[in-house]
């Protein structure tokens, strides 16, 4: 049974930079229904503007609506597969901007539940429904160009700089998706490098090149870190070249330069006039949204459903594993797989969290944060701003660290321990430049409801008793307790108490050894093996 058309209610899924493009299209279509951004403002921005439309602050009340039956996802990559993922499960039509998901087994994920929920799955590459790249692959299809031999596409670009992905995944899915499309084929082949100019393992700049069978290379270049803008796809075929180029007013231009050889002599060029090709003037996004619309109605697989995305989400994972092996990157863009976050938790756009690190309920990632590798965040835990975390920390439940505070790797912070930023706060006083930076170093425990006074370095290996308050710096390996917190002895690196007899502590939990030097408690150095006798 075909849906008619006032029975079809889109709901849109985050309003920023590029989801407000998006709101603004689906209400011209008169079937937006509802719209969800967490950020307040931008809720409050827009209301005035698309009257009759429901505004929420929680994707779960797009989820459990029932008279949804559509939704368009337009929120950062990493949180793709869980939205979409819950919005099929509930019965709904998805439209989820590039890239699908982060991994390919999440887009498998993705396509199984589709079909087996018989539920429209659309991928946001918007390019294949530019007219101009329908023109191209319509004279391509003609043999216009003959024999395609090679494609060459640009996607620079100076401006919004990322850190929450890489330019791969921010650029190059619109390139992949369309040179596999004019192809009609997958590679056999992919290369890809790249560096990390701005920040530190998420590159600024990546090359990757395609080869398809007969000897047929695309290559696509992107960056953004380039003195202009650029968006220029050049298609180089046996009889004529066409360039879609997207910063022009004219789209599309066919050269049908021709390679000519006297007596078996040298290949020779002989050039010849660009021709302008007349192409529709369509919004492409416009025609992208009334395709979905039209799917929808007519319960038909869009142009670039769940199985192309999952194509290009194929080449994007490959090129962006031999970027990280090649450079030794251990964080590439955010990746579903690589770390997890509780549905009820929130990380911003511009936070970086590492491999393997595991984001428990209601907790907030706030932007400029960088999690390491490894770590542990219980519930209800508040990061950031602009807070360095390093690998292998655990921070236990209700903990909040503040903009100024740096722990190193393998720091241990108790249930509800507290960090200060302010010395002397005052609710009236706006003392935000006044922020005291806070150190706890590499190994060091924080105990639970313990106190850090905001300006402190609390030592490699310390431990703060539970319920301290602790005011002054502490030394590496000291063991703290009270209020104020005053030293009760030292501690190994494995956080048992030592004692030390005769300027030297053996722990008697995993055998470390140490001495006391100066006051302080230093590792012993190993004896140096004997030196073998040598013959004269």
């Amino acid at each position: 049974m075909q849906r008619q058309e006032q029975d079809i209610r889109l709901a849109v899924a985050g309003l920023g930079y590029w989801g407000k493009n998006i709101l603004r299209n689906a209400y011209q279509t008169g079937l937006l229904y509802a719209a969800c951004d967490t950020d307040i403002k931008t809720l409050e921005e827009k209301k005035p503007a698309f009257s009759g439309v429901r505004f929420t602050d929680d994707f779960n009340d797009i989820i459990k609506d029932e008279l949804v039956n559509a939704v368009l996802i337009s929120t950062p990559a990493a949180a793709h597969f869980n939205m979409a993922k819950a919005a099929l499960l509930a019965g709904k039509d998805v439209f989820v901007e590039k890239p699908l998901a982060l991994n390919t087994r999440d887009g498998e994920e993705l396509v199984r539940i589709a079909e087996e929920k018989r539920r429209v799955l659309m991928v946001g590459h918007i390019l294949q429904y530019h007219p101009a790249v329908i023109k191209l692959k319509e004279l391509i299809g003609q043999g216009l160009l003959g024999d395609i031999q090679y494609v060459n596409s640009n996607r620079l670009n100076i401006g919004k700089v990322r850190v929450e992905e890489n330019i791969l995944w921010s650029f190059a899915p619109h390139d992949i998706s369309v040179i596999l499309m004019l192809l009609n084929d997958m590679p056999v082949k992919i290369g890809c490098f790249g560096e990390d100019y701005l920040s530190s393992k998420v590159h600024d700049v990546t090359l990757t090149t395609l080869e398809f069978k007969n000897k047929v290379k695309a290559h696509i270049f992107v960056s953004w870190l380039n003195p202009y803008k650029e968006q220029k796809l050049v298609v180089v075929g046996s009889k004529a070249m066409a360039v879609f180029d997207d910063m022009t007013r004219e789209k599309l231009f066919i050269y049908p330069h021709k390679i000519t050889r006297n007596n078996g002599g040298p290949p020779i060029a002989v050039k010849a006039d660009c021709q302008i090709i007349e192409i529709e003037d369509k919004e492409p996004l416009k025609e992208e949204i009334a395709h979905f619309v039209h799917c929808v109605r007519q319960r038909k697989a869009p142009l670039t459903d769940g199985r192309e995305g999952l194509r290009v989400l194929s080449v994007l994972e490959e090129a962006d594993m031999l970027i990280r092996k090649e450079t030794g990157s251990a964080r590439g863009p955010l990746r579903e797989k690589d770390y997890f976050c509780h549905q009820s938790s929130y990380v911003e756009e511009g936070a970086i969290i590492g491999r393997g690190t595991k984001i428990w309920h209601f907790s907030h990632i706030l932007s400029g944060s960088d999690i390491g590798q490894n770590c542990v965040i219980g519930q209800n835990v508040s990061i950031g701003p602009d807070v360095k975390i390093g690998n292998g920390c655990k921070i236990q439940n209700n903990v909040s660290v503040y903009k100024g505070v740096c722990l190193e790797d393998d720091v241990f912070c108790g249930p509800s321990c507290v960090f200060t930023n302010v010395y002397t706060p005052r609710a009236f006083i706006d003392r935000k430049k006044e922020f005291l930076p806070t150190l706890v170093k590499k190994g060091a425990s924080i105990g639970a409801n313990a106190t850090i006074i905001s300006g402190i370095t609390i030592g490699n290996y310390a431990f703060v008793a539970a319920g301290a308050v602790v005011k002054k710096d502490i030394p590496d390996y000291c063991m703290v307790a009270g209020v104020p917190a005053r030293q009760i002895g030292w501690a190994c690196e494995c956080g048992t108490r030592i004692k030390p007899v005769g300027g030297k502590a053996d722990c008697s939990y995993c055998g470390r050894r140490y001495v006391l030097r100066s006051g302080k408690i230093l590792p012993a150095k190993p004896k140096p093996a004997p030196k073998r006798a040598t013959r004269k």
